[in-house]
């Protein structure tokens, strides 16, 4: 079987067989000091490094000279530990200053805010008075403006309302009406007395249930053979 190639993964654990540990100890410090060389080499950086086995035996790796990169580090253990006391002080007095700061906006604010509400006003000279005054005129019109603007957009909306209930009206109207006439045809189709005999027309119907009144035609054939009685009779 030809293999995959892969290599396995070794678990990051301590290893518990001894000889096998010596053995990774051993490889794995040959190569962490080569990349600390390649590391000092290729960027000129400088390196100390310092490893003590499970035994207790020490092992190093410098760049240039052990001792000199721990004097260095401990010149900016020492910097650091004094710039940090310094740096918190820095920290506190920026805070105690911006908290300061925010108290006086605080009480100003509040203070304007009283003012234009009509109190604490004795301290103000006559051209702070009249800069309120055109403050509050201004929020004033700005008030009106949108007090003016929610009244016409409510008239606006019960207008709408009441074009829809005007036509809901009307709707149900002709519905009714609708419904009215198609109860009397209904009773009239059921109604024996509106029953049309056979071969009689719809307008003689009509002629029988409803006479017509006389006209003046009637009246004055009338008139005339009243009069004409007493001739007769005079002969």
């Amino acid at each position: 079987m030809v293999g995959t190639g892969k290599r396995e993964r070794i678990a990051i654990r301590r290893i518990d067989n001894l000889a096998a540990r010596q053995v990774t100890f051993s490889k794995r410090r040959r190569g962490l000091f080569k990349k600390a060389e390649e590391l000092s080499i290729l960027c000129d950086a400088e390196v100390g490094l310092v490893v003590f086995s499970a035994t207790g035996k020490l092992f190093h790796f410098a760049s240039s000279s052990m001792k000199q990169v721990i004097d260095r580090y401990d010149s900016h253990s020492k910097t650091l530990q004094r710039s940090e006391p310094q740096s918190s002080q820095l920290q506190s007095h920026m805070d105690d200053g911006t908290c300061a700061r925010l108290k006086e906006e605080l009480a100003e604010t509040s203070l304007k805010l009283r003012q234009m509400r009509g109190e604490e006003l004795q301290r103000l000279s006559v051209e702070q008075l009249q800069e309120l005054e055109k403050t509050l005129e201004s929020g004033l019109g700005s008030v009106l403006k949108t007090k003016s603007q929610k009244i016409l957009d409510e008239i606006s909306g019960l207008e709408r309302k009441r074009t829809q209930l005007i036509e809901e009206n009307s709707r149900l109207k002709e519905q009714l009406q609708v419904t009215r006439m198609s109860r009397m045809e209904t009773q009239l189709g059921a109604d024996p007395e509106f029953v049309y005999e056979e071969g009689q027309s719809s307008e003689s119907v009509t002629n029988t249930s409803y006479p017509r009144p006389s006209t003046d035609t009637d009246d004055c054939s009338d008139t005339s053979l009243r009069l004409g009685l007493p001739l007769f009779s005079s002969k």
